[in-house]
């Protein structure tokens, strides 16, 4: 038997039995649908997670803190140690050491990650909240996702970029009315006239250290679309992002925390957090043991994200052997047509035989039947699966 005979009595038999082709071929089509949409899913959110942190400048971003304090240790023939370094826990994150570290080789930028709590208004409304201190160079780089107006470009700029959610608190329900207008801010000090004429009687009668508030107006200039992230070595964690320049006229409180006590090294209190933009990835380690050796300790999102990429591996794993599972199911329905319709057919079987057709014809014949089962099941379970993959897409991105 010829090739192409064996091809059309194989398609004549799948028009003859139609619906049962079809059900068939459909329950291929959703095994094969199903494993293509769960590993869509998988290597779709495993791209967004990596895409937003490449975005965001995270795998190149290090956070330095200072060096933990001296730890006690119980072996005789061992010394105590640091608990994050070797022994150098009296270094202190100040101004010259941002500079020291913008000077190793790799490092593109070098910045003290500043907070200070004050209150913020447009008008008649206030809110609390923290003002974060970000140079011009990270608030212009695409990080912030600026929806109205625009980042500020220098460090002494005056001007401040706010989120879309804290003008909504503030009454401003459209952001780009509110580029323009001027944001107060009311900072809180300590009153050092009052200071020095204060007793020890009132300090501890209740009335607290004399303080002093004053309020600064700086234009907005740009709105954020999006929220601020919340943790890690984010260039944005708080709703309102101030230029260093203008920051150093605020006065404002010196600590900010009881923390701040645990970080004064010989009456010098530093930066909590020093934020390291490197060039490229390939400078992490040099950087990181540079940055060491000065006493300091580092943390850098590419070091843990190792972990999360190996959890996005195992979920992929894990949804591919559940489609595998529909796919075996859609196999074994295959193979339990093909043997229904050999039990159907021996009639024609055996004059097909009594013609000239030899066993490797027959065998031939049912093998393309269900290679065409599979393909067509194939075929609409890939467009079934896309289809699927748009349409989870489409509700996400919503």
């Amino acid at each position: 038997m010829k090739f192409r005979d064996a091809v059309e009595f194989s398609l004549a038999s799948l028009r003859k039995r139609r619906l049962r082709t079809f059900l068939t071929a459909s329950g291929v089509m959703i095994g094969i649908g199903a494993l293509v949409s769960m590993i869509s899913f998988g290597t779709g959110l495993q791209k967004n997670v990596t895409d937003a942190f490449k975005a965001s400048d995270l795998f190149t971003t290090v956070l330095v803190l200072p060096a933990g304090p001296e730890l006690p240790s119980r072996d005789p023939d061992r010394p105590g140690r640091t608990a994050n370094s070797a022994g150098r826990s009296h270094a202190v994150l100040d101004d010259a050491a941002v500079a020291e570290i913008a000077r190793i080789p790799g490092v593109r930028l070098a910045y003290p990650d500043v907070n200070f709590p004050a209150m913020v208004g447009l008008g008649e409304k206030e809110e609390f909240r923290l003002i974060q201190v970000v140079p011009a160079a990270i608030a212009a780089s695409g990080a912030l996702q600026i929806g109205w107006g625009k980042a500020y470009t220098v460090d002494n700029e005056e001007g401040v970029v706010v989120s879309q959610s804290l003008l909504r608190r503030l009454g401003k329900v459209e952001p780009g009315a509110a580029v323009g207008q001027k944001l107060r801010i009311t900072s809180v000090s300590i009153d050092l006239g009052k200071l020095a004429s204060i007793d020890l009687a009132a300090l501890f009668s209740g009335r607290g250290f004399p303080v002093a508030t004053e309020s600064y107006d700086f234009p907005i200039v740009g709105v954020t679309s999006v929220s601020a992230f919340g943790g890690g070595p984010s260039p944005v964690q708080n709703e309102v992002l101030i230029p260093p320049g203008p920051a150093r006229r605020i006065k404002r409180l010196p600590m900010t925390s009881i923390w701040d006590l645990f970080r004064m090294r010989d009456g010098q209190l530093g930066y909590s957090t020093v934020s390291v933009k490197l060039e490229s990835l390939r400078d992490l380690e040099r950087v990181k043991s540079r940055v060491g050796d000065m006493g300091y300790t580092t943390f850098a999102l590419a070091d843990q994200f190792e972990q999360v990429t190996k959890g996005f591996y195992f979920m992929d794993m894990v949804l591919a052997a559940v489609g595998m599972i529909a796919i075996v199911v859609a196999a074994l329905g295959i193979v339990n047509t093909m043997v229904m319709s050999i039990l159907e057919r021996y009639r024609e079987i055996g004059v097909m035989k009594a013609v000239g057709a030899g066993d490797g014809d027959v065998k031939r014949i049912f093998f393309f039947e269900s290679a065409a089962i599979g393909l067509l099941g194939g075929a609409g379970g890939c467009v079934l699966g896309w289809a699927v993959s748009l349409v989870i897409n489409r509700i996400v991105n919503f």
